[in-house]
């Protein structure tokens, strides 16, 4: 007891100014008052994307008196500690009092622990139950009213509140426990953030929810007993259901939250876009339910003026197992299929090798070993570059692709900033055919390249990013005739009409990747569908599984879409016959190749199956004619390759005339 009133007068010595006790103040060694919160990464405007526990888990974010509704502190210290403002961190006025009623009533009737002292006990994780601990936050308390504002310690109590479980601090607890940020508390909301502290495990919504609510409401009543909030609010609000459960906290764009994890801790900002991303992760997770759950699909989704990646979906589900989810699938290399021959074509269109009006020729053709192939083992003939791209027949690209130099392609690549991977040492003529490990990211890059009149920019995602300068890849003439093909392609069912989006897409060999990329007026994407392990996805297709998933982010991004860009005023734009020689055709007529049958053999004699005899030939330019003695079987056969419907037994001579009039023919004896 003698110890009790020892620390009253004390404390009044303290109040009076004593030279020597404030001495003992000043000499005071502090905790520590920085503290690790959890790394945060938010949107251009702020808003939380996503956040991370700190050691042994803890949820503390860190939280300025700014970020917490005022309703909150007025609530807080008039519960807590009335004359919070004015004592000097220890309420003397309280200690004495609550000294005077032990010693009358020979018990503890009323606290007198403060705002600051309460601080101090967190900041050292201090009991209460020993008069020497209570004196040791005394202490602590008065040198931290020394050394801190009252703002200052509102600040630290309000990081180091316990909430219950792993959660500390009042904006951990608004989002844990209310789902929101305390920016804008109801009363409430505020009463139930000043409630818990007092007893953090046993008021826990998700464990006991009516005790939570029984103190929330408490504190509601008294609160509306000293005139800090109406008595109607609080009689209305003691109605509204109280917190059960905890709320997930927030998880956008997990994939390039990592990243920026990956940066260092503390707080990131990124150029992503919260509404944008949360529709695109959406649109992401409704397409995947309609496919195989092996497969996996990834969207980057970027402003092409700014090079601002608005959105980035590295899975439809962070979680995934059996899709590996945890694979961020912008990021990983992989073929890009026939989407860079937009790029060719618009190398090609720059140094004058062609225009979009040039006929080209799409026939079969070797380049040494190398025999490339259409998609669809059909050719062509001669067609415009204009048609070809828009087809993404494989020969015409190749044909400029050896024209161009594979060399020049890849340092085209390297121009607009992108990194890509070749297996073997040089190109090839397979790289405008995808030939190439590149990332969806890097794709999207090249293509808001083509969107921006030319000129290659880095895409970023972390604000206030050093960027180095822009890259000019294709004149503003080129540019604008690439995304005139490529918009006048007819889009997917239920798109709207052509015209209003450039896109193409693209198909890796074996099926492994399906991609789709585009833009509009200011915004660019890109859509990869596949296993992320590299596995074969018999029947997928760009066009089929990535081009719908394509619109629609484009859509969400500018329901109107932005309109493209108009040509510049250098463009060429005519027909084939008005262009310059030169530039009428691509490559000499003279490399059509001869007509050959090259089976049957002329003079053989054949056992004819019931559907007919096969033809195989070489060269030529599409549609053939075959016709057997004199008579026209078939016309406007575009493979060279087909069975002829003629019967046995007997000679038959059969004939086959190329586009051209070239033509070739075998006399056979059927059986």
């Amino acid at each position: 007891m003698r110890s009790l009133l020892a620390l009253v007068v004390a404390l009044w010595a303290v109040a009076l100014g004593n030279d020597r006790l404030t001495a003992w103040i000043n000499a005071t060694d502090l905790p520590l008052l920085v503290h690790a919160t959890s790394p945060e990464v938010r949107d251009r405007k702020g808003t939380l994307l996503r956040a991370y526990t700190i050691e042994d888990g803890i949820w503390r974010m860190a939280v300025t008196p700014d970020q917490v509704d005022p309703l909150f502190y007025r609530m807080l210290v008039a519960y807590e500690d009335k004359r919070f403002w004015d004592h000097p961190g220890v309420d003397i006025l309280a200690v004495t009092r609550a000294v005077a009623q032990r010693l009358w009533h020979g018990r503890l009737v009323s606290g007198a622990s403060t705002l600051t002292m309460q601080t101090a006990r967190l900041l050292e994780h201090g009991t209460t139950g020993q008069w020497q601990g209570k004196l040791r936050q005394m202490r602590v308390a008065l040198a931290l009213e020394r050394n801190l504002s009252k703002d200052q310690i509102l600040s630290l109590y309000s990081l180091l509140a316990p909430y219950g479980g792993n959660v500390e601090g009042v904006r951990a607890a608004s989002l844990i426990w209310l789902g929101k940020e305390p920016r804008r508390l109801t009363p409430a909301e505020a009463a139930l953030l000043v409630a818990l502290p007092q007893a953090p495990e046993s008021r826990r919504p998700d464990r006991h929810p009516k005790t939570a609510r029984a103190a929330r409401n408490r504190v509601m009543l008294r609160m509306a007993g000293e005139g800090v909030i109406p008595l109607a609010a609080a009689r209305s609000d003691a109605l509204d259901p109280s917190p059960e459960g905890r709320h997930p906290m927030p998880l956008l764009a997990p994939h390039l939250s990592d990243r920026a994890l990956a940066l260092g801790p503390g707080r990131h900002d990124l150029t992503v876009d919260a509404t944008l991303q949360q529709s695109l992760e959406n649109l992401a997770r409704t397409h995947a339910r309609r496919l195989d759950p092996r497969l996996s699909l990834a969207i980057v989704l970027a402003d092409h003026q700014t090079g601002e990646i608005l959105a980035s979906v590295g899975a439809p589900d962070y979680a995934g197992t059996e899709n590996q989810g945890f694979v961020d699938m912008t990021t990983a290399q992989r073929s890009p299929g026939s989407t860079l021959k937009p790029l060719v074509y618009g190398l090609a269109f720059d140094r004058g090798l062609a225009h979009p009006e040039t006929l080209i020729l799409d026939t079969p053709v070797h380049f040494g070993t190398y025999a490339p192939q259409n998609f669809d083992g059909e050719y062509r003939g001669e067609l415009s570059a204009r048609r070809a791209l828009q087809l993404s027949l494989n020969i015409p690209v190749v044909r400029l692709t050896e024209t161009l130099g594979p060399a020049h392609v890849m340092a085209a690549l390297r121009a607009a900033g992108l990194k890509p991977a070749l297996q073997g040492g040089s190109p090839g003529l397979a790289l405008s055919l995808g030939g190439v490990g590149l990332t969806l990211e890097e794709m999207t890059q090249l293509y808001a390249a083509l969107a921006n009149a030319g000129t290659a920019r880095p895409l970023h995602w972390l604000r206030g990013t050093a960027l180095p300068a822009q890259q000019r890849l294709l004149s503003g003439a080129a540019a604008w005739q690439i995304q005139s093909i490529l918009a006048d392609i007819t889009p997917p069912p239920a798109a709207g009409s052509a015209g209003r989006i450039a896109w193409k897409t693209g198909t890796s060999y074996g099926h492994r990747d399906a991609l789709a990329l585009g833009w509009d007026g200011r915004f660019v994407a890109g859509v990869w569908i596949g296993r992320p392990d590299g596995t074969p996805v018999p029947g997928a297709f760009g066009a089929a599984l990535a081009a719908p998933v394509l619109f629609e982010a484009l859509g969400r991004a500018s329901p109107r879409a932005e309109p493209l860009r108009p040509p510049p005023p250098e463009t060429l734009i005519t027909t084939n016959a008005r262009l310059p020689a030169h530039l009428q055709r691509f490559g000499p007529r003279a490399e059509t190749p001869a007509l050959q049958l090259t089976f049957p053999p002329d003079g053989v004699t054949l056992q004819v199956a019931s559907q007919g005899v096969p033809v195989k030939l070489r060269g030529g330019i599409p549609p053939y004619t075959l016709m057997a003695d004199g008579a026209v079987l078939a016309t406007g056969l575009m493979r060279p390759q087909f069975l002829a419907p003629v019967a046995g037994p007997g000679f038959t001579t059969l004939s086959v005339i190329d586009s051209t009039g070239q033509s070739g023919r075998a006399t056979v004896e059927l059986h």
